[in-house]
């Protein structure tokens, strides 16, 4: 059975944590803060450690999950692949799309699995749609309107929205479109605050397609929501409930599709990847991608300007 170790507890490690536990998987973990590994040392049952070294000095681990802050992405996933270890980063893949490159290289010549935690990929209303739109029963999707906001009053590890929110909705776009953009057009502000909090951006796709994004920290009422506009029909999606709703010339009906967690499907699908081969859902080169288009977002902001790309 694989074995995988997760690095960092804090915020959204602590959800890999016990997932990994609850699956059977996980091996061992490491965190700076000695309390931190103390507390799930005793909830787990599960050896702790202060430093990823020391984790793979002392355990048998087939994986790595990469949930520290994201400065620090880089630098753990690289000594995690040098290790030989199937490795999974939480979004985004680094701050740096030089230095994800460089990851992806890595793993390579390494011949280990380099993914990304783009988790909405997962979601079953996400997953769902994307069946949806490859069926061809509404046509061809034309237009993506993602909405994704709620009230954030903690510091996000010294990274603004775009890379540490936005990027999921940019990795969906390119999902469900199939492609990448060749243009970005957006504007950030921030609003209390020192780093961008408030984004809206325009990807542009082939075919004249394009994705519409409107993402924020200020807004009190937690949504997830996705309209996929079609040249048959729309698709609305609630992230949080899973639900879809299809209309068409026939009229509207919800799909109940059942609540499924999509953290849970994300390490299930990774295990699987592991251990038979099977194909990534997020490859390192979608995690690359989607580095290299938060970077071009944040130039469009400051310059003004639109940017084109060559992905």
């Amino acid at each position: 059975m694989v074995k995988l170790g997760i690095v960092g507890v804090g915020g959204w490690g602590k959800n890999y944590l016990r997932v990994l536990q609850e699956l059977g998987i996980l091996q061992a973990f490491c965190d700076i803060d000695p309390d931190r590994v103390q507390t799930y040392q005793e909830k787990y049952h599960t050896r702790g450690y202060n430093s990823i070294g020391e984790m793979l000095d002392s355990e048998a681990i087939d994986g790595i999950i990469v949930c520290t802050p994201p400065s620090l992405h880089y630098e753990v996933a690289k000594e995690a692949i040098l290790r030989g270890k199937h490795t999974l980063v939480e979004k985004p893949l680094t701050t740096s799309a030089v230095e994800a490159r460089e990851l992806l290289e890595l793993a390579a010549r390494m011949n280990v699995i380099l993914t990304v935690g783009f988790i909405e990929r997962f979601n079953p209303a996400v997953s769902g749609a994307k069946q949806i739109l490859d069926s061809g029963q509404l046509g061809k999707p034309i237009l993506l309107e993602f909405h994704r906001e709620n009230r954030m009053t903690s510091v996000r590890h010294n990274i603004g929205i775009v890379p540490d929110a936005s990027v999921h909705d940019i990795d969906t776009a390119c999902w469900l479109f199939g492609s990448k953009p060749s243009m970005v057009f957006a504007r950030t502000s921030s609003v209390g605050g020192e780093q961008e909090n408030v984004v809206t951006m325009i990807l542009g796709f082939q075919g004249e397609r394009n994705a519409f994004i409107a993402t924020n920290w200020v807004t009190p009422k937690k949504v997830r929501k996705l309209s996929i506009v079609c040249t048959e029909g729309i698709i609305d999606l609630d992230f949080l409930s899973q639900q879809i709703e299809i209309s068409d010339s026939n009229g509207s009906r919800v799909l109940g599709l059942g609540w499924q967690e999509p953290l849970m499907l994300e390490m299930k699908s990774f295990v699987e990847v592991i251990e038979r081969g099977r194909p990534l859902v997020v490859t390192g080169k979608d995690g690359v991608n989607a580095t290299r288009i938060v970077e071009a977002v944040l130039i469009s902001s400051r310059t003004g300007s639109p940017i084109y790309l060559d992905l």
